[in-house]
């Protein structure tokens, strides 16, 4: 039999007690007992199992507020699903709550016996949520990328999800073999006529739901600090009107995509027709208020996963 790394065996000790803890409702002083440690040994050991995300909590029970400003959202904006979280004041995390909700959305979608083609865009929210999803047996579905996988250098990209996916739901993934960005449009054309790509192509107009980050713009946007776009370029596309993109689509204020070269040069799946797909936008914080703001104006997105203080800028804007 293996030996267990002392790091691994810690672990393993943790999971036991977390699970003792919030699945078997035992109690510190039972946990010791059953695991042959002390109180305080089964204190640190249940601490770590939360430190480390290895126990994974949802809220079932609503939230009045919550609810009537998803809500209002829905009726400002048209919106098929809306979900509003709860803020937390005394955190600057962007995916904290909106990972956790986009996590059991997805899931609830997965649980579907009928067959559906489910969209992912990137990011580093959607990655989150990603990483919250159960290990599920689902061979009837199929699950594709809008984006593409591979870095500007040709390394694989470290926030694009469909692996992280692939690795806890058993089910058919279709990857985008391309960057985000090519060089030209010509290079993307000649791309897009490979036949791996056309059937990703296709199954993007096929896709019963997706799920998008919400892209905001500036120096130290996603764009830049993935290497696609320079900060000289970012400025300028700023000026020209950019508010936000999603899966590599610059769009402005209004959310109509803009009309110039960066657009031609997006080798991405455009984003699945509204009138036939949930197209489902997460995000949350002041950094991405003017582009989710964009997003749902010009329809781009026709759901909203987000927390009560972004909620409030939306419906005051």
């Amino acid at each position: 039999m293996a030996k267990r790394t002392e790091t691994a065996g810690r672990l393993d000790d943790a999971a036991r007690a977390g699970w003792l803890y919030y699945v078997a409702g035992r109690t510190q002083d039972e946990i010791a007992s059953a695991m042959g440690i002390s109180r305080q040994s089964a204190q640190r050991l249940v601490s770590l199992a939360v430190a480390e995300r290895l126990i994974k909590v949802r809220l079932d029970h609503p939230i009045a507020e919550c609810l009537e400003l998803g809500e209002a959202l829905r009726k400002k904006f048209s919106l098929v699903h809306v979900d509003i979280v709860p803020s937390d004041p005394g955190s600057s995390s962007t995916t904290i709550g909106i990972a956790e909700a986009g996590a059991a959305e997805i899931e609830r979608w997965l649980k579907k016996s009928e067959p559906i083609v489910l969209a992912v865009g990137t990011g580093r929210t959607l990655k989150a949520a990603i990483d919250q999803l159960p290990t599920m047996e689902c061979p009837q579905h199929r699950i594709m990328s809008l984006t593409g996988n591979i870095g500007p250098d040709g390394s694989a990209a470290y926030y694009n999800v469909i692996f992280s996916m692939a690795d806890a739901v058993k089910a058919r993934h279709y990857p985008m073999p391309l960057p985000v960005l090519v060089s030209s449009t010509e290079e993307r054309d000649l791309l897009h006529k490979q036949s791996l790509v056309q059937s990703t192509l296709r199954l993007g107009r096929e896709a019963d739901v997706a799920f998008v980050g919400i892209g905001e713009l500036g120096a130290d946007a996603p764009l830049c600090l993935d290497g696609f776009l320079d900060p000289e370029e970012m400025a300028r596309l700023m000026e020209e009107g950019a508010a936000g993109e999603i899966c590599g689509w610059m769009f402005d204020r209004n959310g109509r995509l803009l009309d110039n070269s960066i657009n031609e040069r997006v080798a991405s799946v455009p984003l699945p027709p509204r009138e036939t797909t949930t197209v489902i936008g997460l995000a949350k914080g002041k950094r991405k208020h003017l582009a989710l703001l964009a997003a749902l104006r010009g329809g781009m997105i026709n759901g909203v996963i987000t927390d009560e203080s972004t909620a409030r800028y939306l419906l005051s804007a």
